[in-house]
């Protein structure tokens, strides 16, 4: 564990302090796209940051290389090195598409490409657990298609996702420490030599997030693109499939007893692949509604808009922070809520918290909904929209005046209005101060 940790602190030193200069670097190049009507930041941000995001990857990989238990990895296995060649592929057309904009259809003949040299390499689907049944050997081909498959969508999962500031970054470090826990406890265990090697690409995709979301928080000072989602994808990808087509699952003796005892225990074997799907479930639901509402108004089903999951809690009332971590919060609790059924799936206390849990993200999204006004006595404590006083200053405003009072009017969302950026309102209520005192 504490060769783990280091490599992980390694990772998030080397992508936080490379993330800076190539800030700069992508300044300086041009990588700064121009505002769309769906976006919500207001001013250019350069992209380009999966170049730190990277460094950080090799970085982890190298200090790893060198450990004296880590070491076992590279001489056991030859994942980490088909990892890095996939990573590579993929990493250099995402900067390529930051600063030129290539066309959809090749990134994804690119993004086919790169699982293919992880699969010519080793890293690949060799059998799928079936509950029951027992471990189906599946055949080359089988395991090859599948595997480009896993790794395409998990790539295009996250790139979609990414639409707010820290939005991707957060929910691919939840599922990753989930997946870390989940991976860990398989090889340390069990006592299963072959996770070792998604263990260790789990800790290095949290160090890769940890140490790029101190720049991409809102307000986010450089994004990661698609040469950073991409290889966040793909490094989650290649976790999952190293962890489930790679372990056997009788290794663990999880077939022993009757049929419902197996297909209990046969749960744990399944979290690798339902784990990324912490992070597509999101955009999939968004994507169905997305089609849904289009078709309905008469649209194209791939007409852009700003009826997102992500726009939609902006127009709620929340802020862009309040916003990300609502989706934070959902994307933990079925990740780490996936981990923990695993491990005590005939506990009644797992299902009842998870339950609860929901209960509470239902309510942290109509929030926004509510207005509570706290005592009289507790008026001081609280911020002046919680406040009686401001209500009845407000109408006494509207009273004398006969207009709405300017901070009761609904603020637009929009690349015009806030953006959902920040609820205080327009940048400025006041008149300009140069033409108020010049003469001219």
């Amino acid at each position: 564990m504490r060769e783990y940790l280091l490599t992980l602190c390694v990772t998030v030193a080397v992508t936080y302090l490379l993330t800076g200069p190539v800030r700069k670097f992508a300044i300086a190049a041009g990588a700064m796209p121009e505002i769309r009507a769906r976006d919500v930041h207001r001013e250019p941000t350069p992209r380009l940051g999966g170049i730190a995001m990277f460094g950080g990857l090799c970085a982890g990989l190298l200090v790893a290389d060198q450990l004296r238990n880590l070491n076992g990895v590279f001489e056991l296995s030859n994942e980490p090195r088909a990892l890095l060649s996939g990573a590579a592929l993929i990493w250099l057309i995402g900067v390529l598409d930051d600063k030129f904009e290539i066309d959809a259809l090749i990134k994804l003949g690119a993004q086919m490409i790169a699982a293919g040299v992880m699969v010519m390499q080793g890293l690949t689907m060799l059998w799928i657990p079936v509950p029951g049944i027992g471990t189906v050997a599946l055949t080359q081909w089988q395991g090859n298609l599948l595997t480009v498959a896993l790794v395409v969508i998990t790539i295009n999962a996250v790139n979609f996702v990414d639409g707010l500031d820290g939005l991707a970054a957060g929910m691919v470090c939840i599922a990753a420490a989930a997946f870390f826990l989940y991976s860990y406890r398989i090889w340390f265990g069990y006592g299963i030599e072959a996770a070792a090697p998604a263990t260790l690409f789990a800790a290095i995709l949290m160090g890769m997030c940890l140490g790029f979301l101190p720049h991409n928080m809102h307000p986010a000072r450089i994004f990661m693109g698609d040469s950073g989602s991409m290889l966040i994808g793909l490094v989650l990808a290649a976790a999952a499939i190293s962890i489930t087509g790679q372990v056997d699952p009788d290794t663990m003796a999880l077939f022993a007893g009757g049929e419902r005892k197996a297909t209990q225990a046969m749960l744990p074997v399944f979290i690798p692949l339902l784990l990324p799907l912490t992070i597509i479930a999101i955009p999939v639901a968004d994507l169905v509604l997305a089609i849904v509402r289009r078709t309905w108004k008469g649209q194209s089903p791939f007409a852009a808009d700003r009826g997102h999951l992500h726009h939609r809690l902006l127009e709620l009332g929340h802020s862009h922070s309040r916003a990300v971590l609502i989706m934070y919060f959902w994307s933990g609790l079925i990740a780490f809520g996936a981990v923990a059924y695993s491990v005590h799936s005939a506990s009644m206390w797992i299902v009842l918290a998870i339950v609860a849990l929901s209960a509470l993200g239902l309510v942290l999204l109509l929030l926004p909904r509510f207005t509570p006004r706290a005592p009289r006595w507790a008026e001081a404590l609280v911020p002046p929209r919680y406040r009686h006083r401001e209500r009845a200053a407000e109408a006494a405003v509207q009273d004398a005046t006969g207009r709405e009072p300017e901070s009761a009017r609904p603020v637009r969302v929009g690349v015009s209005g806030v953006n959902g950026a920040t609820a205080v309102g327009p940048r400025s209520r006041f008149p300009d101060r140069r033409k108020a005192e010049s003469t001219r």
